[in-house]
């Protein structure tokens, strides 16, 4: 797995934020530095598009959260939670983190996931087979073999804690 990028490069960046989020948290016990992972993926490249995927939890600050993001340079794209009869919750971005790799990849040179979820794996070799290259930008210790393997360059984001945020005190 190779760097081997050109600064021609057009690229797409899929963030799968709740993911990170969690990584990060369980791993860590931080939070993700998503500016400094955005201006690693772009690498001085022509970035197309950056889209980061939340899910509405209705959580204190989130609102404030999704600003940042916009205000890195994201679009952010969110739904809400589900919860279920019984009290089971789920929400999750598959579906449209592969819908909008699918509509974007022809105008892309590479696709760019921040995610460690091996359910992408088959998305990848997907978008690989469009003739795109794609990269993965996640937590080494939690990230799906399968994905990892599909990856044309893997950035493991536990090996520097400039990808973190220390928590305030």
């Amino acid at each position: 797995m190779t760097k081997s990028r050109h600064i021609n490069q057009r690229i797409g960046v899929f963030v799968d934020v709740q993911n990170m989020y969690y990584s990060a948290k369980h791993l860590y016990k931080c939070k993700v530095n998503f500016k400094t992972i955005l201006k690693e993926a772009i690498d001085s490249r022509k970035l197309i598009r950056a889209i980061a995927y939340v899910i509405k939890a209705d959580v204190k600050d989130e609102n404030t959260f999704y600003d940042a993001l916009a205000d890195m340079g994201f679009e952010v794209k969110s739904k809400e939670l589900q919860i279920f009869y019984g009290g089971a919750k789920k929400g999750d971005w598959d579906v449209g983190i592969a819908m909008d790799v699918m509509r974007l990849a022809p105008k892309l040179d590479t696709i760019v996931l921040v995610s460690g979820d091996g359910d992408f794996s088959d998305l990848l070799e997907h978008a690989k087979s469009l003739g795109c290259r794609a990269e993965v930008v996640a937590f080494g210790k939690t990230t799906s073999h399968k994905l990892n393997e599909v990856a044309d360059y893997f950035l493991d984001l536990g090996k520097d804690t400039k990808y973190l945020l220390k928590k305030r005190k």
